[in-house]
């Protein structure tokens, strides 16, 4: 039988980027570190993972602990592995992101963190670790997803105007859009319901809209990398 051999095993985390609409603002959620490495820094949410549980268990385990969310779908970003990234060890961490409405978290500090907040992507303060690198990434795949699957509707109501659409798209790549192309764009794709609207006013009212069921899971809403 070949002898069994000693390998340096490096420490597992998980880091978390949570992503909202707020105040028509694309914010992230951070936390403020209250042990050392890093102390008082501000930080994305996250920590080791245990012994006894999976790596999706242990961000949102993290997540709850230190920022008081719960119940929220997290996929899984990247792995990020540089070996200084950690002072303290040979750490690799598995990031995670989701893209969810704030109105479903009650914030609250706890555990390791003195303090969290949500911060718009356009004011972010400095960051402990590698954490502005895996920011830049996950904004990366935030808006790759906006173009290629229907996850910006998860941020309007049931029923929403073509006004409402463009606003987020236009919060999330942080930019305007031609609103005559953008509405012949998003019809095209025959995604979406028309609603009743309301004949009762004496203005005339948008056309609301609600998003079909069943629709591909990879579509290409809207191509804006290149414009």
């Amino acid at each position: 039988m070949p002898e069994k051999k000693e390998y340096p095993k490096p420490a597992v985390t998980v880091d978390i980027v949570i992503f909202s609409i707020i105040d028509k603002k694309l914010k992230v959620l951070l936390v403020r570190r209250g042990l050392e490495p890093f102390k008082n820094m501000w930080a994305l949410p996250g920590g080791f993972v245990k012994m006894e549980e999976s790596l999706e268990e242990a961000a949102k385990r993290e997540l709850h602990e230190e920022t008081g969310a719960q119940d929220i779908y997290l996929e899984q970003l990247y792995t990020f592995g540089q070996p200084d990234r950690d002072p303290r060890d040979r750490v690799i961490t598995v990031t995670y992101m989701a893209l969810t409405n704030s109105d479903k978290i009650k914030l609250h500090a706890d555990t390791d963190v003195s303090e969290v907040k949500w911060f718009s992507i356009d004011e972010i303060p400095k960051l402990a670790f590698d954490h502005p690198k895996i920011l830049e990434y996950a904004l990366k795949r935030l808006r790759w997803k906006f173009e290629y699957t229907s996850v910006a509707f998860s941020m309007l109501s049931e029923k929403f105007t073509m006004s409402d659409i463009q606003s987020i798209y236009e919060i999330v790549f942080h930019k305007k859009f031609d609103k005559r192309n953008f509405n012949k764009k998003i019809r095209s794709l025959n995604i979406l319901n028309k609603e009743s609207i309301k004949k009762d006013v004496s203005y005339r009212p948008p056309k609301l809209y609600s998003l079909k069921k069943n629709i591909p899971e990879v579509i290409e809403i809207i191509k804006l990398s290149n414009s």
